[in-house]
């Protein structure tokens, strides 16, 4: 997963230096057109753990439906990125094998020119939503007291129906006639429900599909808006989130939270980078959740061989994480993109992760203090890390307030999701204020 965030990211700011230098050449798809797609794809998974191996050989397949509306080149974003294409898509996926079932996925998308001529369209795709699976672990005949983790019949991959959905993916379309182009994509897709219910292994997905797509009710075109720049060059944002996170199989959910603090320097109308200082807290750090990562006390040992229950007390500290991150904004008017990177610099459960050594197996094992970069037990497989990614959407409803939906993830594993509401103050240039005031107040045609 970590690298699919940075793909995303990456995608992102290639498309946009892209578009920004090709934003006004034409489309043969014409700029003021409705078009419907339809396009079977062919998929490989990406994983080769237990979890995917026993369903070998199989794949997953379906048909993605698309209707794209233009630009209407009214927002300063959208002409920054070269009056990007945006949509709606639905997605119908036979995941491959039985125990797995069918996906059905709903999300928009967002199409970021790269190349437009009369002969040759070509996009970067992003696209984020829900998806709904028709079998998952509770759906099998599991027995919670007497169950095989691994089983050849047991659905591990999914944890319940709803699952969240994010893809990015490399667009072309050709010309056939004046009204019907021949259309491919190549990409990834990520299918998983943030650990609000166990299992969560989730599906990575390689895919590459060719259909069509149709042009239909042209309207008439809008005259561009041309807008200033920013009256501001940094701002502020204050955050707080809160959600629930699942430990494992049968465990109750715990509250998870969050603040941030940081601020932003924008670059531009539409992308903004700063650091940021965040503080979070984790409940299901407790005893009796058969974390294995959160290890304060004495550890079981059957036969000689450490096992992950934990017979520990904690406190209020062992739950709480701090850290600083590296902050990306990529704003589309009311709507901002988050990625954010950081580093603990407070980090308890480093400590309480259990190190086994076998040559200390008869002395109990030895548990070692950890430095604050580490490298994590098992691989990129563990759920802990030295580091953090978090991203997530944010939806300005007034003024300056917003609201946000967010992920955090170690490496590929997601911790938890997150859902909170935050406040941006803008500081206006000298150059823009009335009186002494640093402060600007984010009006919604502040070009005006």
């Amino acid at each position: 997963m970590r690298r699919i965030y940075l793909f995303l990211l990456m995608t992102v700011l290639a498309a946009t230096l892209v578009s920004a230098q090709d934003k006004q050449k034409s489309s043969f798809m014409g700029g003021n057109q409705f078009a419907i797609k339809v396009e079977p794809f062919h998929g490989s998974y990406t994983s080769h753990s237990s979890h995917f191996e026993k369903f070998r050989p199989f794949s997953p397949k379906g048909i993605n439906f698309g209707l794209e509306l233009p630009s209407s080149q009214q927002r300063p974003w959208q002409q920054y990125l070269g009056n990007p294409t945006w949509g709606i898509g639905l997605s119908v996926i036979d995941l491959g094998h039985a125990r797995l079932g069918e996906a059905v996925s709903m999300y928009p998308y967002l199409l970021i020119p790269a190349v437009r001529s009369k002969f040759l369209d070509i996009n970067f795709k992003i696209a984020g939503g829900l998806g709904f699976v028709t079998e998952h672990w509770y759906t099998g005949n599991v027995d919670p007291d007497n169950y095989v983790y691994y089983s050849a019949d047991v659905n591990t991959i999914f944890g319940c129906y709803l699952n969240a959905y994010l893809s990015a993916a490399l667009n072309v379309s050709v010309p056939i006639t004046k009204n019907v182009a021949l259309n491919g994509e190549a990409g990834y897709f990520h299918m998983s429900n943030g650990r609000t219910c166990m299992p969560n292994i989730g599906a990575d997905v390689l895919f590459a599909g060719v259909g069509v797509i149709g042009t239909f009710n042209a309207q008439n075109e809008k005259e561009p808006i041309v807008f200033p720049d920013l009256p501001y060059k940094w701002a502020l944002n204050i955050t707080g989130a809160a959600g629930a996170h699942r430990a494992w199989m049968y465990y109750p959910l715990y509250l998870i939270s969050s603040f941030h603090a940081g601020a932003v320097y924008s670059v531009n109308n539409w992308y903004g980078v700063g650091l940021g200082m965040d503080v979070f807290y984790n409940g299901a750090v407790d005893s009796g959740t058969g974390r294995g990562l959160y290890c304060n006390g004495v550890l079981n040992d059957f036969g000689g061989i450490p096992c992950n229950t934990c017979d520990g007390k904690y406190s209020f500290k062992d739950k709480v994480r701090a850290g600083v991150a590296l902050n990306n904004e990529f704003r589309f008017g009311v709507v901002t993109a988050m990625v954010d990177w950081g580093v603990y610099f407070y980090n308890p459960s480093r400590h309480l992760y259990q190190e086994w050594h076998t040559e200390n197996y008869d002395k109990g094992g030895v548990q070692e203090k950890r430095p604050l970069f580490y490298k994590a037990i098992g691989g990129a497989g563990n759920e802990e890390a030295f580091h953090y990614i978090r991203f997530g959407m944010k939806y300005r409803v007034w003024d300056n307030l917003y609201l946000q939906t967010s992920a955090k993830v170690h490496m590929h594993i997601c911790e938890y999701l997150e859902f909170g509401v935050g406040y941006q103050i803008p500081f206006l240039k000298k150059s823009n204020r009335k009186g002494d005031s640093p402060i600007f107040h984010h009006a919604k045609n502040w070009w005006k």
